[in-house]
């Protein structure tokens, strides 16, 4: 391949690309983007030729690393036959497969699977079905939903309602559904005690008009990498249960092993009656994702086609994205993958724990594949602390993308051991630069 001209990428991406959480006036002013030509395992290379870790596995996807083999080779091999088919009426096989294998996956109870193409989406089917199940089995007022403080669900109108981060939120909430926000167990001013009984009063006072209740399971992502007790997501289930409504389990992040299991209900031992799933669904390859649900759900559907599910996506199971994500599931149990994981998470766990004893931070905190850090000073998603230590990361060789005050690594689960220790010690670097200044 010819070089790339790097001065006319970022003339072009100045004049003509809107990014995304980008105040693009100072984006155009003052931001001299990273522009990357390739990217192998854990490592970006931009078109200086010059190597950074990548520290968030790019915005959580690469969960297997970069350009995986067998991922690649398995999209290969697909393309020469099949790239693209409708859902509609029509099986292939990679699609019914995936399904199997996703249900085989799952934890107990969960026997079938919905289709469509990220995070956003996979937690709006979720919605929709609970809403139009409630409204053909006799529950017509069961339109109200409970999500948690802080939340984030994904981008579209319908799960911006779920949404807890009041910057996201604010300029849509004309608009939304209705949707209580309760204490989030992850919380620093919030004991599990308390979160529970938050939950508890709102489904004794509105119980019989809730739709669902909607978790990230074990830590809130984009709220901060706010970590919870296992406790909290069993009582949820317990809670959901004695008010007939359903729970709904977000795990576009939390799932494929990033946290320790390879879904984050496993550590409190529960199946919710939906699972949806993105991001490393595909390895951060293709944009794919998946809503899995009970048997119950899917019964509240059959009979005449008015009842039907009226939903679904251009590329819904489409093959391509099938087979990788097929692939997926196979280099995870070949490679061990979640076994191989645990001494990279206690690693993890020791260095952020170390990190809680330099000058200017506030806590630390860990679970699995996930370390994070609070620097002191202001907070929340626009807080600038962040980002002078994702500006000293980036001369150190590393892309670390902050949440506000929040400094965190997600990086890939297979990330190998050395590449581990220097992107720690890039973070541990960058910290203490920002702080003594």
């Amino acid at each position: 391949m010819p070089p790339v001209d790097r001065k006319r990428v970022v003339a072009l991406d100045k004049a003509r690309v809107w990014h995304p959480y980008t105040e693009m006036s100072h984006y155009r002013a003052e931001v001299d983007p990273f522009v990357i030509v390739e990217a192998r395992g854990s490592r970006l290379l931009d078109a200086n030729g010059r190597e950074y870790l990548d520290g968030n596995a790019s915005w959580w996807t690469c969960t297997l690393g970069h350009n995986h083999p067998r991922l690649v080779a398995a999209l290969q091999r697909q393309a020469q036959s099949l790239c693209h088919t409708a859902l509609a009426g029509i099986a292939h096989e990679n699609a019914s497969e995936l399904a199997e294998a996703l249900c085989a996956a799952a934890p107990d109870g969960l026997e079938h699977v919905f289709y469509s193409d990220n995070g956003s989406t996979a937690v709006e089917v979720a919605m929709k079905l609970v809403i139009q199940y409630w409204a053909q089995n006799g529950r017509p007022e069961r339109t109200r939903f409970i999500s948690l403080e802080d939340a984030f669900h994904g981008e579209t109108v319908g799960v911006t309602a779920l949404g807890g981060v009041d910057v996201f939120r604010a300029p849509f909430a004309p608009v939304l559904a209705d949707c209580d926000h309760i204490a989030s167990p992850g919380a620093s001013d919030t004991d599990i005690e308390g979160a529970v009984e938050a939950l508890a009063e709102v489904l004794r006072k509105t119980g019989d008009s809730v739709a669902a209740v909607v978790l990230e399971p074990m830590v809130q992502g984009a709220a901060g990498m706010h970590i919870y007790e296992a406790e909290y997501v069993r009582k949820a289930r317990d809670l959901c249960d004695r008010h007939d409504t359903f729970l709904i389990c977000d795990e576009v992040f939390t799932g494929y092993g990033r946290t320790g299991p390879l879904w984050a209900v496993q550590h409190a031992g529960v199946t919710p009656d939906i699972l949806c799933t993105a991001k490393g669904f595909t390895g951060g390859m293709l944009p794919m994702a998946a809503t899995l649900t009970s048997e119950r759900i899917f019964e509240g559907f059959l009979g005449d086609r008015s009842r039907a599910f009226h939903y679904g996506h251009s590329f819904s199971g489409n093959p391509l994205g099938a087979a990788v994500a097929r692939e997926v599931l196979r280099v995870i149990e070949d490679e061990d993958i979640l076994v191989r994981a645990r001494p990279k998470a206690d690693r993890i766990a020791e260095a952020f724990d170390e990190m809680r004893s330099l000058p200017g931070v506030a806590a630390t905190r860990s679970l699995g594949m996930i370390g994070a850090l609070d620097l002191e000073g202001d907070e929340g998603y626009l807080a600038d602390a962040g980002w002078r230590v994702f500006d000293e990361a980036r001369e150190r060789g590393a892309y670390l993308r902050p949440l506000g005050n929040v400094v965190y690594v997600t990086p890939s689960i297979n990330i190998p051991d050395d590449d581990l220790d220097r992107l720690l010690d890039v973070v541990q670097q960058s910290v203490a630069a920002v702080t003594k200044g």
